[in-house]
């Protein structure tokens, strides 16, 4: 038989050999022995942290006969066709090559058929975020309606690009990254059970490097293995990683710190020249650091046998520089990272790098993060201060300013004048003027108040110091004391609407409103007398509001009221006929 690759080998087969997933292994195992599984499932997480793996072994539990305590029994025939790869009613789809509705809706057609083989017919499909819009539109109507004995497993690493709609009808599980002890100690298991040597550095190396991914790290030892001959030493491992060991990390930052760049330039020169990884190198750098200000904080949280350095290593660091350096360190290190990222010269960036770091001090590091926490603040504080001391200084200069500015108020006070300017739509007030009558006022007036209350507290502030001074059974025109009121009331539109609604509530009559300022109030009246020669509509202007005007004498309302009656009787005859038309004194 060829060979096969040690994350093939040692695929896991049951719930409890799935690495650093507890959580999601025991609900599902739970789930099992209840009978409370679900018709689809959503496996999130990073690459080779278990999620497919999981998915078969869920799909061989659903489907054993002798189930124990929620695993699979791996011995009945549908485990082994299962594992095996043999059950057609087990179907594993990759989503990257297969994301056209078609396949969907194929899937979606085959799904109604019962099992052939086993209880349940499960549908894995790997990368599900790389199928279509039109592809997730065809799976969601059966994943909202699924047929009888039929389980959706989603896997993917992007769960980002799902929609919504399909999240939601799913179970999810997020599987978390793997920690290098857990790494460790499944490559320990493996590397026992085939009976080959090893270095526990070694394997820690590979842990770190496989950056919580499982397969990754498995795919690593399996290099090791190669490259040494079926024997893991340390120095192979770094080799194979590109990793740099802990010794020369930390003989690199003892010299940085120390402020010596020269024998941090060589140091940095014959790491590279051992052909080491410059990206690596940085990252190594990173943890390195992380676990320094770890270690500041509690030295509990660093498992340093595991590092290969002495507790007396990390102490002479540690207590040599402060936090602060370390975080100018880590910024400096991301930053040379990102720009590193596309470079074919990437030792020119380390030197660089070096220097930088060498030149780093406890004073200057600790301003900068000050700086670097309240700079705009600071600088803005500034200029408010230096703008205000100017003020003050041309204040002193200028003792008799104040004056100057109390003998212009009286100047200020004429202001409300220019309300003669404010445009006054006058087409809407003179019709409500021509039909306006004494008894529609009185109307108004006594509902006014309640009308104010059923407004909210801002309307009514706002026309606390107005008043109905015309109306008519079609409108009412209302008069404020200030111009400026005037002006927030005409362009506020919900205030008309609410006050529409109310007078018809009150009053059970729909009328318009015009809103005029009260300082014009008594010229529009006699305007429109004079410009209707005392028509009819005359008697509308006195009957509106005529009492508040201290120029109109009783001898005149009595003769313009006279003039206007006759009038009235005049046309009213013209246009209805002396035989129609009574006339009868109040």
């Amino acid at each position: 038989m060829s060979y096969q690759a040690l994350y093939r080998v040692w695929r896991p087969q049951r719930f409890d050999e799935i690495v650093g997933q507890q959580v999601i292994t025991t609900t599902l195992k739970n789930a099992l022995i209840t009978n409370q599984t679900s018709h689809a499932y959503l496996f999130t997480g990073p690459r080779g942290t278990g999620k497919t793996s999981a998915a078969k072994i869920f799909a061989k539990a659903i489907n054993c006969h002798h189930l124990k305590d929620g695993e699979p029994c791996n011995e009945c025939e549908t485990c082994k066709a299962i594992t095996n790869g043999q059950l057609n009613d087990v179907i594993e789809i990759d989503a990257a090559s297969n994301n056209g509705v078609e396949e969907i809706r194929d899937i979606r057609d085959k799904a109604k058929y019962a099992p052939t083989q086993a209880d349940y017919k499960v549908y894995i499909i790997d990368e599900v975020h790389m199928l279509s819009t039109g592809a997730f539109n065809a799976l969601l109507k059966t994943l909202e309606e699924p047929p009888a004995n039929v389980v959706f497993i989603l896997a993917t690493t992007e769960p980002h690009k799902i929609p919504l709609t399909i999240i939601s009808r799913t179970q999810r599980f997020d599987f978390r990254r793997i920690s290098a002890a857990d790494s460790f100690g499944r490559m320990k298991m493996i590397l026992d059970d085939k009976q080959v040597e090893y270095d526990e550095q070694a394997l820690w190396v590979i842990a770190r490097a496989a950056e919580g991914g499982m397969r990754d790290a498995l795919s690593i030892l399996d290099q090791a293995l190669s490259f040494s001959d079926n024997q893991i030493t340390l120095d192979n491992a770094l080799l194979v990683t590109g990793s740099v060991t802990k010794q020369l990390l930390h003989q690199y930052l003892q010299q940085v710190t120390d402020h010596d760049s020269g024998k941090a330039l060589e140091t940095m020169q014959s790491i590279l020249g051992a052909g080491k990884d410059g990206q690596r190198f940085i990252e190594d750098l990173i943890s390195f650091v992380r676990d320094l200000l770890l270690y500041q904080e509690s030295p509990d949280l660093i498992n340093i046998e595991s590092t290969g350095l002495s507790e007396h290593d990390y102490q002479s660091l540690a207590q040599k520089v402060t936090g602060n350096v370390w975080y100018q360190m880590i910024d400096q290190l991301n930053d040379i990272q990102q720009e590193m990222r596309f470079t074919t010269h990437p030792d020119v960036y380390l030197e660089v790098l070096t220097v930088k770091l060498a030149q780093i001090k406890a004073s200057d590091a600790t301003q900068n993060t000050v700086i670097s926490q309240a700079g705009p603040e600071l600088e803005q504080l500034q200029n408010t201060v230096a703008k205000l001391q100017q003020e003050i200084s041309q204040l002193q200069k200028q003792p008799a300013q104040p004056t100057q500015a109390n003998e212009s108020r009286p100047i200020a006070k004429k202001q409300p004048s220019s309300t003669k300017t404010v445009k006054i739509n006058l087409t809407k007030v003179y019709p409500i003027l021509e039909s306006a009558t004494k008894e529609d006022l009185i109307k108004l007036r006594d509902i006014w108040g309640d009308m104010l209350n059923m407004l909210s507290v801002p309307q009514r502030s706002l026309l606390h110091v107005s008043k109905p001074v015309a109306a008519s059974p079609q409108g009412v025109i209302v008069a404020f004391e200030y111009s400026f009121l005037y002006q927030k009331a005409a362009t506020d539109a919900d205030l008309e609407a609410d006050m529409q609604a109310d007078l018809t509530k009150l009053i059970g009559e729909t009328r318009s409103i015009v809103y005029v300022p009260d300082d014009q109030w008594p010229t529009i009246r006699q305007d429109f007398i004079k410009q209707h020669a005392l028509a009819p509509t005359s008697d509308a202007a006195n009957d509106s509001d005529s009492t508040d005007d201290p120029a109109t004498s009783e001898d005149e309302k009595e003769v313009t009221q006279t003039l206007n009656d006759d009038k009235m009787v005049t046309q009213a005859q013209e246009l209805f006929g002396n035989e129609i038309v009574e006339i009868k004194n109040d």
